[in-house]
């Protein structure tokens, strides 16, 4: 569960000197921010699975809009989004830039139970000077051990452009219950013109096959790729394929999720590569578990942009507009749809799936069946 000290009332600051994120939020602002809490803890109680010990894990993935770099962010959407990424046990994070200020509030605001690992920032232009990261819940799944740089080298690029992923992804060992899986966390390419499809592709293609390469002798059968993909629906059709025909498929949960908080594609996803023994949670529709969460259902909403209106007009790049802005209604509520809401949380939804952490029954009755002569 976070820490709430930013969230008491004045009186409890005069009688003790609690730890702080935010000391200088205001009794509005932290009232404002309780009741956004509310929502977001109503709304992920709902959409989202329980824990349930030794039994499921619930995995996530989610772009961060220029985690670390937008300087727009309130005090109150860095609990927003601890609050969310709360709900999980293991969240792959995308997008995170140079600093780590943003993800260090983030983690002194989840407590001692939470811990990150992240990798180095990719150099160039390409590399958008953005780095990954796993966040994850240490009373619920821990590292194997297992945490490397995936580079692509000379034999195996050989007659392609591409010698490198633009931005380098790492793969990462982790351990819940019965369960050992590795995760590669990726960001491709974007973009959906014919070159820039090409070039996804082409980044998909030679990450298979090194991946092909390196899975003789890994401890686990069981990858996940996972992150924002930048894959659109239709046109990268031939990606997916290839992606299937690998033997990585998607969580039945997620196909045809629309991930972007314009409802229009699907970039945000997690193909899985596993053995008998690594399971999805059956739904009540018998659908393997999984889904996307739509914070803005809970938390700066559609009609909730009239008390941001100075924070608005601060951060405006237009002097005109930011002028203006306090009275037109209308230029605030365009405003505040786009971009001011999305810089404070993101232009991507989380995904989520819950997986079978205790699979020991059909372990059981598998080796029963099979010593049966079944």
């Amino acid at each position: 569960m976070p820490s709430y000290n930013d969230l008491r009332p004045d009186e409890d600051f005069v009688a003790r000197d609690f730890a702080r994120v935010f000391p200088a939020m205001t009794p509005a602002e932290r009232q404002r921010c309780i009741q956004g809490l509310m929502r977001l803890k109503m709304g992920l109680g709902t959409l989202v699975p329980p824990r349930r010990t030794e039994a499921n894990l619930l995995v996530a993935s989610w772009n961060i809009k220029e985690f670390g770099h937008t300087g727009q962010r309130l005090p109150e959407a860095y609990y927003y989004i601890a609050e969310i990424l709360s709900a999980f046990d293991l969240i792959a994070v995308q997008e995170i830039k140079s600093t780590l200020v943003d993800l260090d509030r983030v983690m002194r605001i989840l407590g001692d139970d939470w811990r990150y690992m992240v990798n180095d920032i990719t150099d160039g232009a390409d590399g958008n000077s953005e780095r990954s990261a796993y966040v994850y819940n240490t009373r619920r799944v821990e590292l194997s051990g297992l945490a490397g740089e995936i580079t692509l080298w000379d034999e195996l690029t050989a007659g392609s452009a591409l010698k490198q992923l633009k931005r380098a992804p790492y793969i990462t060992g982790f351990l819940a219950g019965w369960k050992r899986f590795a995760m590669i966390n990726l960001h491709l390419h974007p973009g959906d013109g014919a070159d820039d499809l090409a070039l996804r592709g082409e980044e998909v293609r030679l990450l298979l096959a090194a991946l092909e390469k390196k899975r003789t002798g890994l401890w686990t059968d069981n990858l996940v790729l996972v992150g924002d993909m930048n894959l659109y629906l239709g046109d990268d059709a031939a990606t997916v394929a290839r992606l299937e025909a690998s033997g990585y498929l998607d969580c039945g949960g997620l196909k045809g999720a629309l991930t972007n908080v314009t409802r229009s594609q699907g970039y945000d996803r997690m193909f899985f590569r596993k053995n008998d023994y690594f399971q999805f949670v059956q739904d009540q529709q018998q659908r393997e578990s999984g889904g996307v969460f739509d914070f803005f259902a809970h938390v700066y909403r559609d009609g909730d942009w009239a008390p941001y209106r100075a924070e608005m007009a601060a951060d405006h790049t237009n002097p005109v507009k930011a002028a203006a802005l306090p009275a037109d209604d209308d230029l605030a509520r365009s405003y505040f749809r786009h971009p001011w809401r999305k810089n404070q949380m993101s232009d991507h939804f989380p995904i989520w799936v819950e997986l079978v952490t205790d699979d020991s029954a059909k372990f059981l009755s598998d080796n029963l069946a099979e010593m049966r002569g079944a």
